[in-house]
Parts: structure tokens; C-alpha cells; sequence
């Protein structure tokens, strides 16, 4: 079993920066994947970006050379850099990790993110 508590949303003005944490509990060491989906009012819910657990990373084209994910040493928080952010970045992103040997991925609450023009 993992927990996964989030942080780092807020409002910004387009061009500014935030930076998405996820801290994951309790069996951290099956993680083999975690990252961020973002789902804005009406829209159907992206990947925005993932990190292995060897740390290979992969990016929605729609944020590359923009974000940054990344983990830290004992693989149990992952980190979202969000620059250049735009006000079509706005939405709730949920941080989520899965598992070895299962199909079922945990969530964190989710974080709103707000770009103002």
C-alpha cells in the first residue's frame, strides 16, 4: 500500500513558475512509476509527465522544454518544475504511482493549478 500527499499548487501569472511535490508512505519501494495527470473543467485527464524508477522520464509535448519531473534519492517524492507556465496549464494535476506486479495505480488528492493572463 502507498499514500500520496501532494503540494505545490497555486495561482500564478503566465510566465511564472510552481513546483509540484508528491511524498509517498508506506511501501515505497514497489513503486516503479510515478508522475502527474492534470484534468481542467470539461477536458478529459492528461499525463502531463512520468519518472521510473531508474529515473527515464517522458513528457506530454505540450509541456516539454517547459517542465521538469524529477525524484530524489530514496525514490519516494517526486517533484514537478513547472516554467513558462500558460494560462491553458490551469487545471487540478494529480499525482499517481504504480506499483510492481499490479494493474491498480494510487492518487493523490490532486492540486489545482491557476494561470492568470
Amino acid at each position: 500500500q502507498v499514500q500520496l500527499v501532494e503540494s505545490g499548487g497555486g495561482l500564478v501569472q503566465a510566465g511564472g513558475s510552481l513546483r509540484l511535490s508528491c511524498a509517498a508512505t508506506g511501501n515505497i519501494f514497489s513503486i516503479v512509476n510515478m508522475g502527474w495527470y492534470r484534468q481542467a473543467p470539461g477536458k478529459q485527464r492528461e499525463l502531463v509527465a512520468a519518472i521510473t524508477n531508474i529515473g527515464s522520464a517522458n513528457y506530454a509535448d505540450f509541456v516539454k522544454g517547459r517542465f521538469t519531473i524529477s525524484r530524489d534519492n530514496a525514490k519516494n517524492t517526486a517533484y514537478l518544475q513547472m516554467n513558462s507556465l500558460k494560462p491553458e496549464d490551469t487545471a487540478v494535476y494529480y499525482c499517481y504511482a504504480k506499483l510492481r506486479f499490479t494493474t491498480n495505480d494510487y492518487w493523490g488528492q490532486g492540486t489545482q493549478v491557476t494561470v492568470s493572463s
